[in-house]
């Protein structure tokens, strides 16, 4: 579905289109107007000001959650050459399905999204957290406070496949043990059975990689499930994840929000003046009780670091743009963004927190620094993840 140009001022002398591609429907939809929001909100924040003398011109489309259809936009708003950055895509089935499109007409396709790593385009900018920027400092924290005996529950694909590679590597390093491996078809809601099967065999704390509504009918029938069992729930058996967010929570509801760890490189809860203005002017355009989220920062990031960009090299030129990122660094509401030449993924500050009931989280942990982002997990040793001597160095592999 075209969506058009929405609500965006122009004030620049020049005019460059730029793609937003995101799933403003289907069983993510929470997620992808999130992103939208983020990018839209940066792109009135970049026509709106005298620092640029150029505005963006959005071209936006809703890909309803179908992964193929988030190719077919993308070489809709590519084929006439005119277009040469998307912002868009959150889920790895669709940033997979796209890429080949943005390689063919030699675009730039700006990815807002925490993901699993072992990847790395010429063609792409990752804004959202890398593996060692999101699931690295969740095991570290869950190893450490909970145990070793993991229940890994995952909707069926490819973020889900990889982040639980990674999980199953570390955890046999440090001499713990996947309980269970399961996946979920995107956007069932049928999930009793395992609610079932965690109680048969009590993990330390579950790690989940569910998305969408999937993601909330099991939060919401595993703390229901606490109620009538003390021996589960997030109070004994919490439940950790790289993807839980602000909207989100508001989606699965108060009476199920609570209790869950979450990793990311942004919660709204920031104490960071940057991350007060950001959450004002969110409010001010999309309305006074929406709530901010990593989804909505990192597409945020994406746009205004381009706007960044295309003004240091005077030009929306891919080659040019990255050149330019080199030199370009954010104060973004998380803190200090940039981008890593070496492999187009950003520098970011992880952080962890525990959700609450009002839908924001308690923030139990930030870096120190922006950590340089590690795609393949080149530098990873079991050893600094949990407080036990590892067998050897965790072999992490590319899967191809």
């Amino acid at each position: 579905m075209f969506w058009g140009v929405l609500m965006v001022a122009y004030i620049g002398t020049a005019s460059i289109p730029l793609g937003v591609v995101f799933s403003l429907s289907g069983s993510y939809r929470t997620v992808g107007q999130e992103m939208a929001n983020g990018a839209l909100l940066a792109l009135s924040e970049v026509n709106e000001s005298p620092a640029f003398d150029f505005q963006f011109r959005p071209i936006i489309y809703d890909a309803g959650g179908d992964a193929a259809a988030y190719r077919t936009r993308c070489e809709e708003i590519l084929r006439d050459r005119t277009v040469r950055h998307i912002v868009g895509c959150y889920t790895s089935s669709s940033r997979k399905e796209v890429i080949p499109v943005i390689e063919k007409f030699d675009a730039l396709l700006w990815y807002p999204s925490h993901y699993e790593g072992f990847e790395s385009s010429r063609n792409v900018i990752y804004t959202g957290a890398a593996p060692n920027q999101h699931i690295v400092p969740l095991l570290r924290y869950t190893l450490r406070h909970y145990g070793t005996h993991v229940y890994c529950l995952g909707s069926n694909y490819i973020w889900a496949w990889e982040n639980n590679r990674i999980l199953r590597e570390i955890v046999r390093e440090v001499g713990g043990k996947v309980l269970a491996e399961k996946y979920h078809p995107v956007g069932s809601t049928d999930i009793g059975h395992f609610i079932r099967e965690i109680r048969a065999l009590r993990p330390d704390f579950i790690f989940n990689t569910l998305i969408g509504e999937s993601a909330y009918a099991f939060y919401r029938a595993y703390t229901a499930a606490g109620a009538d069992d003390p021996a589960i729930g997030p109070a004994r058996i919490p439940v950790a994840s790289c993807s839980l967010s602000e909207p989100e929570l508001i989606s699965i509801g108060p009476e199920a929000a609570a209790g869950h760890i979450a990793s990311s490189v942004y919660f709204q809860t920031i104490d960071r003046a940057e991350n007060h203005r950001f959450v004002a002017r969110y409010r001010e355009r999309f309305g006074e009780t929406k709530v901010t989220s990593a989804d909505a920062e990192a597409s945020y990031i994406a746009v205004i670091m381009l706007a960044q960009a295309i003004r240091a090299s005077g030009s929306s030129d891919i080659e040019a743009v990255k050149a330019a990122l080199g030199h370009c660094m954010l104060e973004a509401p998380q803190g200090p963004v940039w981008i890593d030449p070496e492999n187009n993924h950003s520098y970011l500050t992880p952080a962890l927190g525990c959700s609450r009931a009002d839908g924001q989280f308690d923030i139990l942990w930030t870096a120190g620094a922006p950590v340089k982002p590690d795609p393949y997990l080149v530098w990873l040793d079991a050893e600094t993840v949990a407080d036990q001597r590892p067998r050897q160095r965790a072999n992490l592999k590319v899967v191809r």
